[in-house]
């Protein structure tokens, strides 16, 4: 017994010495992250709270962006300033929130949000199986650290401090930067429970960035896909919307049709992906041509609208079962709004309209000068060009749009009448 009692001691008082490991420090002359590339607006919120002695860091996916040489759409700021305090630091500065209180610091129409360091009082134990009210997170205000680690990816756990312009790094994000790889912070398993939706945000960074997901943070989507039901609706559609931006489609939604989620949200899609060879589907081709056109659009500063994203989904499904059912069940499975649905119902069928010159039908040519028609066409020429077919047709229409016509200046003189009264 003494014998056993010394080795207990000497374990335990080991385990007293060792110190706690610290954060990664990546000094300014170590990584590619200028000022100049940071929002002016950001950087007044850094340097401001910074001079009244708070902590204050660039946090999330704007320091992963700016590290990969990207451009952020947006810069959110980690403060150990209490949201109270961030208002009386700035007068254009609002709060929102319930649950935890975020300060919006308002510049024009931009807004950078700015929040407290927090903690999740939750034990590891406390495994929330449904998320209908969205993602369950007890929020108290932390520690960078402790912040750091109640974030979603070690991608999106980075932190720029405006104090020493240094990156810093608990979660091991540099690493996995480095190795292009998409890991869950903490056991997936428990994490996805957590809040499922974090399920289809690895899959939107895995496609947007390029990048593969870590094989434990794969293994635990592949087995967890089914608990994205007990997500809101809310949250489910916007996440499969964003699932579209910069021109990632394509492989988000073969992930998400591969790791079982797309059966889970779109099952009729899915079903016909599978009947439609699979991997090799016709779905495929649409969404990489979509690809092509969001990446045109985004370089010009236009948003492309979701109607035409829906349509381009269920092309390939409408045009070889010939019914736009599925659009229905995605309506009801994602109560996605109802000018989407019908905006991507017109598009679909618009390509028999489109199909023939305008000069062959003189009733049709009315449609050139509809709200929808500048989208209508890009949705053709997206068919058309996934398809492998010629476009003189469309640029028919397309001169007949760009036409003064009877039709548009009796609607304009509507238009001026309408202000009138």
């Amino acid at each position: 017994m003494r014998i056993f009692g010394i080795i207990l001691q000497f374990m335990f008082g080991f385990l007293g010495r060792s110190k706690k490991r610290g954060p990664v420090v990546c000094a300014r002359p170590d990584h590619c992250i200028s000022r100049a590339n940071i929002d002016p607006a950001a950087l007044k919120v850094l340097y401001r709270l910074h001079s009244l002695g708070y902590t204050a860091y660039l946090v999330g996916g704007g320091v992963r962006d700016l590290l990969l040489g990207r451009t952020p759409k947006d810069f959110d700021v980690g403060t150990s300033a209490t949201p109270n305090e961030v208002k009386r630091a700035f007068r254009n500065c609002f709060l929102i929130g319930r649950r935890f209180r975020l300060a919006h610091v308002r510049f024009g129409e931009k807004i950078i949000e700015t929040a407290t360091f927090r903690q999740n009082s939750q034990t590891v134990g406390e495994i929330i199986e449904h998320a209908a009210e969205g993602p369950f997170e007890d929020n108290t205000y932390g520690t960078p650290e402790t912040d750091a680690n109640r974030r979603d990816f070690t991608v999106n756990g980075l932190f720029y401090n405006i104090a020493d312009f240094s990156v810093i790094d608990w979660v091991g994000g540099l690493e996995d930067l480095k190795k292009k790889v998409i890991r869950s912070i903490g056991d997936p398993m428990i994490r996805f429970r957590e809040d499922p939706v974090r399920m289809m945000r690895a899959v939107k960074f895995a496609s947007r960035l390029d990048f593969s997901i870590e094989r434990k943070t794969e293994r635990a989507i592949r087995k967890l896909h089914s608990c994205i039901l007990t997500a809101s609706v809310p949250r489910l559609c916007e996440e499969v919307f964003r699932l579209f931006a910069y021109g990632s489609s394509e492989k988000a939604f073969r992930m998400m049709w591969e790791y079982g989620l797309l059966g889970d949200l779109l099952p009729e899609l899915s079903d016909f992906i599978k009947s439609d060879g699979g991997k090799k589907s016709s779905t495929w081709e649409y969404l990489a041509v979509l690809d092509r056109y969001e990446r045109a659009m985004h370089e010009r500063g236009y948003e492309v609208v979701n109607g035409l994203r829906a349509a381009v989904l269920y092309t390939a499904m409408a045009k070889k079962t010939g019914s736009k059912a599925a659009l229905d069940s995605m309506r009801k499975t994602l109560s996605i709004p109802k000018v989407t649905y019908f905006s991507a119902m017109l598009f679909i069928d618009s390509v028999k309209r489109l199909s023939s010159s305008p000069d062959r039908s003189p009733r049709m040519r009315r449609f050139a000068f509809h709200r929808d028609f500048p989208d209508a066409l890009d949705y053709n020429r997206i068919v058309a060009r996934a398809e492998g077919r010629g476009e003189s047709i469309l640029d028919q229409w397309d001169e007949l749009s760009r036409k003064p016509s009877k039709e548009q200046g009796d609607r304009n003189e509507r238009r001026k009448k309408d202000r009138r009264t």
